[in-house]
């Protein structure tokens, strides 16, 4: 590209938004113009007022932006949102109606009928829904919105079993890392030495998210995935990275096997496989039997790709497998970029959109 896309990062001191700081800091086609942050801290420098957990420093130009109010107008053509829930909603369809494209991570969204839920490799056709958007909403920006951080792992792995067999239940037992409660996040004294068999709203959102993730774009809408859940969450202490054991019950019976050379074979489009934030492959297997582990398995493709393991059959349903994605990059962050990269990629976003939202 002859000249980087700009974008703001809103929740930029948070978990989420230092992950989203630390990967576009050198990304090919993005440039940080903008971070937002609570009204306590705008005119603050973000190296000043933020408590950096990331192992790489600071970058030296992000560290010297003063932190600035989440209204617009604001510099940047896309808008990543790490914004609490609790106060993205206004805040988000502000940005959209001034002109913003918004990528949030923020639950408000994600079930709204013209917004897409989006995972490149499974359902970038569900981009067609930002049209629709700005057709019923009248605004001139658009909101993308990004998945729960163990919807967005879970349905990665579940999409060629999906889309080849047809799944009718579904059970799944997450266990979470702590980084996905944010920071400071559980107390040590609940986590440490412990598991939590409750995480709020969670189940919910596999639930719901992950059948319209797999549903079908037809007219305009999106038709969700017809199949039971049955989800338990649990925080574990764990830094970075959840795990979810599966039991899959399908419309046919599958070989453990059969089933293993799909999920390796599966890419996704050649558009989105040529994308700077895309793994190669989007779903490793792994053989070994006390794999996947988050401490060993984490960081594969930079943290996009996701693990699945333990691939066998199941004699209550049909399959049995323990998916691992990385809570803050497959399911946070870095998966927000990748769509900001697919909207790029087909020309919705790019050089001549206006570099100033007004």
């Amino acid at each position: 590209m002859k000249r980087k896309v700009p974008v703001a990062v809103l929740g930029a001191t948070g978990t989420v938004g230092q992950k989203f700081v630390r990967l576009l800091a050198d990304h090919p086609w993005f440039e940080v113009v903008a971070v937002g942050a609570s009204t306590t801290s705008v005119g603050r420098t973000y190296g000043e007022v933020v408590r950096w957990r990331e192992s790489a420093p600071v970058p030296r130009e992000i560290a010297a932006m003063p932190i600035r109010e989440c209204v617009p107008p604001l510099p940047g053509t896309i808008v990543f949102s790490a914004l609490d829930a609790e106060v993205a909603g206004p805040i988000e369809q502000a940005l959209a109606r001034s002109g913003a494209v918004v990528i949030t991570n923020a639950r408000t969204h994600r079930l709204d009928p013209d917004v897409p839920l989006l995972i490149p490799e499974v359902n970038a056709d569900h981009l067609e829904l930002i049209d629709c958007q700005a057709e019923s909403r009248g605004w001139p920006g658009a909101i993308l919105a990004n998945p729960n951080c163990s919807t967005a792992a879970l349905a990665l792995a579940l999409a060629p079993l999906h889309h080849a067999y047809g799944i009718e239940r579904l059970f799944v037992s997450t266990m979470q890392a702590v980084s996905g409660a944010g920071y400071p996040g559980v107390p040590s004294l609940d986590i440490v030495g412990n598991v939590i068999p409750f995480i709020g709203g969670e189940e919910e959102k596999i639930d719901r998210e992950s059948r319209k993730i797999l549903g079908t774009l037809t007219n305009g809408a999106v038709e969700a995935a017809h199949f039971t859940v049955s989800a338990h969450t649990n925080r574990v202490a764990v830094v970075d990275g959840h795990l979810a054991a599966v039991s899959v019950g399908l419309s046919k019976r599958v070989d453990p096997e059969e089933a293993a050379d799909l999920l390796r074979d599966f890419v996704g489009s050649p558009l989105v496989s040529g994308l700077p934030s895309s793994p190669h492959p989007p779903i490793e297997v792994e053989g070994r039997v006390d794999r996947p582990q988050p401490r060993l398995d984490v960081n594969r493709g930079g943290g996009m790709a996701v693990t699945v393991g333990r691939l066998r059959s199941c004699p209550v349903l049909d399959l049995r497998l323990v998916v691992l994605g990385h809570n803050t990059v497959r399911g946070a962050a870095g998966q927000g970029i990748q769509i900001a990269e697919l909207l790029v990629a087909q020309g919705r976003v790019g050089q001549s959109s206006p570099e100033r939202i007004s």
